[in-house]
């Protein structure tokens, strides 16, 4: 016969686990690497109530680019598309937030200009794409994996 331990969560506990950050999702192909799997940066474990909306919405970008990343080979970077205007394909080189509200990515376009989206987080909407690395560069920026080092440090990646 197996013994059966059973767990009571307080109060606090059961609050707590209710506004504690979910994500799910399910692939045509079982080998993609889901955002879901393996550990989180600390920063989204933590209640989004704490958080501003622009805040909550910028660690939960940096974790969808850094899985993108992951998923590029030697010779592409992350870029963006954005729809419902015709600013093209942006470079990744920057991203920040603006509490309570704006998110703004930073990077340059399809021609090398230096460009920066300010996003208020009710219209955000970004398509990543693997946009080619530069000819004179010899390895990808990995902008996903250095803000979600920063966030598992606890570090302000804004500045």
């Amino acid at each position: 016969m197996t013994k059966t331990t059973m767990s009571i969560d307080t109060s606090a506990e059961l609050l707590e686990n209710d506004i504690l950050p979910k994500i799910r999702e399910i692939h045509t192909d079982p080998d993609v690497d889901c955002v879901s799997q393996g550990a989180l940066p600390k920063a989204l474990n933590e209640s989004a109530a704490k958080k501003s909306a622009a805040q909550w919405a910028y660690e939960r970008i940096i974790m969808y680019i850094q899985n993108f990343e992951k998923q590029l080979d030697n010779d592409h970077e992350v870029g963006m598309g954005l729809a419902g205007g015709n600013t093209g394909v942006i470079r990744i080189e920057g991203l920040g937030y603006y509490d309570p509200d704006i998110v703004t990515y930073y990077g340059t376009n399809e021609i090398g200009a230096k460009t920066q989206l300010i996003q208020h987080v009710s219209q955000l909407n970004v398509t990543l794409i693997a946009s080619p690395k530069h000819i004179d560069q010899p390895e990808p920026n990995r902008i996903g994996f250095r803000l979600a080092y920063a966030l598992e440090r606890g570090e302000d990646v804004t500045t």
